[in-house]
C-alpha cells in the first residue's frame, strides 16, 4: 500500500463522525489536454478552506472550497478506494458569460470533476470554478488554456453538480423504472435547462426537453413539480424491449453543461423445464429422447449444460464431481418469441442400461439475470425386461408373421384348387374319349 494511500485512509478514520468515515481527499487523474495531445497527469482533489496546504505538494491540488454545493456530502459512508475521480478541462464557448457567484476574480477558468463509485452506486458530476483576472480572448479557450504545473494549487468552488444513483440498470419486462437524476447550482433562480435523451444502435430520439427561462416542456416522464427543487428524474411506467440503450441526463446553466450517462438494460429470467419427470424408469435397450426447455429469457447469453452422475444404493451422490453427459446433446437456434424473448432446447438421446439405473441427470442453465444457475433433473432406473413382455413380444411376431404370410398362402390355396379342377377335368375328358372308342 502506498504511503499516500496509507494517509488517505488515516484522515478519513479520523475524520470519521460516529464510525462514519469521512473521505478529505482523493487521488485523481486529470486528463489535461493542450494543442496537440491529451496527456493524463496524477492530481489530488482535496476538502477544505482556501490556504490549506496541499496534502501532497508535489501534485497538482484543486481544493475545492466552501460554497453553497458541497461535493463531500456525496461521498459520506463511502472509502476512498470506492471512490474512482476523474478531472479534465471544461470548455466554453470564446464569448465571455460572466457566472453570477463572482468570487475574488471576474472571471473563470472550469474544470470538469467527476465521482463514480467503483461498486456502480452513484456518479457525481461537478463543474469546478477557478476564479482568474485574465479575460477571455475572444476564442474557444481551449486555444489559451493557462499551463498548469505539477505543484500548483487550483482553489475551486463547486458552480453546478448532477448526481444519479442509477448509473446502470438492470430491468424486467413490464416493470416500472425511475432514472435517477438530479441537479443543484450555486445560486438561486438560475435559468435552467433539462433536457432527456435516448440512443441506441446510432438511432437518437429527444424524450422531455424543459427550459425554466421560457418554461416550455415537451415530451413527459419528468414530474415539473419535482423538477423545481431540482430532481429531474425520468420515470418509464412499463418497460419493453424498445427502452433497452443509454440516456443522457443534460443539464445546462449558461456557459455550463454537463450530461449525465444511465444505462437501461433489459434481463429477463429463463424458465426451465424438462420433458419427463423427476424420476423415469425405462427398460433396458429401450430408448427416450430428453429435453431441458429453456423459455423466455433476455438477452441471448445463456447457456445449457446437461451432466449426470451416479447415485449410491442410499440415494447419495458418489464421491466422485458430476461430469457432462456422454451422449451427444443436439441445441436449437435461439427462437424469439412475439415479446421478443427466446427459447431454446437441449436434447440428447438415453438408450437404457442396467449399469446407469440410480443415474442422476441435471440440466444446469445459466443466464446474467441469475445470480446462480437453474437446476432441472431426474434420477433414471433401468429393469430387465418382464416375461410377459417376451410372451407379448413373441405373439406379436407371430401375428405379423401371419398377416404378412396370409396373401401368399391365399395366392397358394387358390392355385392348388384350380389344379384340382383341371386334373378332374382331364380325367372326365380321357374316360370319354375311352366310351368313343369301345362303341
Amino acid at each position: 500500500m502506498s504511503f499516500f494511500l496509507r494517509l488517505n485512509l488515516s484522515l478519513i478514520l479520523c475524520a470519521g463522525v460516529h464510525g462514519v468515515p469521512q473521505v478529505s481527499w482523493l487521488p485523481c487523474s486529470f486528463r489535461d489536454e493542450n494543442k496537440t495531445q491529451l496527456v493524463h497527469r496524477e492530481a489530488l482533489l482535496q476538502f477544505g478552506q482556501k490556504g490549506d496546504a496541499p496534502v501532497n505538494p508535489h501534485r497538482i491540488t484543486f481544493l475545492v472550497t466552501g460554497s453553497k454545493l458541497d461535493l463531500m456530502r456525496y461521498l459520506e459512508g463511502v472509502e476512498a478506494e470506492q471512490v474512482e475521480c476523474e478531472i479534465y478541462r471544461f470548455s466554453t464557448p470564446g464569448i465571455q458569460v460572466r457566472w453570477p457567484v463572482k468570487g475574488d476574480h471576474e472571471y473563470s477558468r472550469w474544470f470538469t470533476c467527476t465521482l463514480k463509485h467503483t461498486g456502480g452506486l452513484f456518479k457525481v458530476t461537478g463543474l469546478l470554478r477557478h476564479p482568474t483576472d485574465q479575460p477571455p480572448s475572444g476564442r474557444p479557450d481551449y486555444h489559451s488554456w493557462t499551463e498548469i504545473k505539477d505543484t500548483d494549487i487550483l482553489t475551486t468552488t463547486v458552480a453546478l453538480v448532477t448526481e444519479t444513483r442509477t448509473p446502470s440498470v438492470s430491468a424486467r419486462l413490464s416493470s416500472k423504472q425511475k432514472l435517477h437524476c438530479q441537479f443543484a447550482v450555486d445560486h438561486k433562480a438560475p435559468h435552467v435547462t433539462v433536457e432527456w435523451q435516448w440512443h441506441q444502435h446510432g438511432r437518437r430520439d429527444k424524450l422531455f426537453s424543459y427550459n425554466s427561462r421560457t418554461g416550455q416542456t415537451q415530451g413527459s416522464g419528468v414530474s415539473l413539480k419535482n423538477l423545481a427543487h431540482g430532481d429531474a428524474s425520468l420515470t418509464i411506467p412499463r418497460t419493453n424491449m424498445s427502452h433497452e440503450g443509454k440516456y443522457f441526463c443534460s443539464v445546462s446553466v449558461n456557459p455550463l453543461l454537463v450530461k449525465m450517462e444511465i444505462n437501461l438494460h433489459i434481463e429477463e429470467a429463463p424458465r426451465v423445464s424438462l420433458n419427463v419427470g423427476p424420476a423415469l424408469s425405462l427398460q433396458e435397450g429401450e430408448e427416450q429422447k430428453i429435453s431441458c426447455v429453456v423459455e423466455g429469457y433476455y438477452p441471448l447469453d445463456v447457456e445449457t449444460i446437461w451432466y449426470s452422475e451416479k447415485l449410491s444404493a442410499s440415494g447419495q451422490k458418489g464421491g466422485v464431481s458430476h461430469s457432462k453427459v456422454s451422449y451427444s446433446v443436439q441445441r436449437t437456434g435461439h427462437i424469439q418469441n412475439k415479446d421478443d424473448t427466446y427459447k431454446l432446447t437441449a436434447s440428447f438421446y438415453l438408450t437404457a442400461s442396467l449399469r446407469d439405473t440410480g443415474r442422476e441427470f441435471t440440466c444446469s442453465v445459466s443466464h446474467q439475470s441469475l445470480r446462480e444457475p437453474i437446476i432441472k433433473g431426474f434420477t433414471l432406473t433401468v429393469t430387465e425386461p418382464s416375461f410377459w413382455v417376451v410372451y407379448l413380444a413373441v405373439d406379436l411376431f407371430l401375428v405379423f408373421l401371419v398377416y404378412k404370410m396370409l396373401p401368399y398362402l391365399i395366392r397358394r390355396g387358390k392355385r392348388k384348387s384350380m389344379q384340382k379342377l383341371y386334373r378332374a377335368a382331364l380325367k372326365q375328358t380321357n374316360m370319354k374319349e375311352e366310351e368313343s372308342l369301345l362303341h
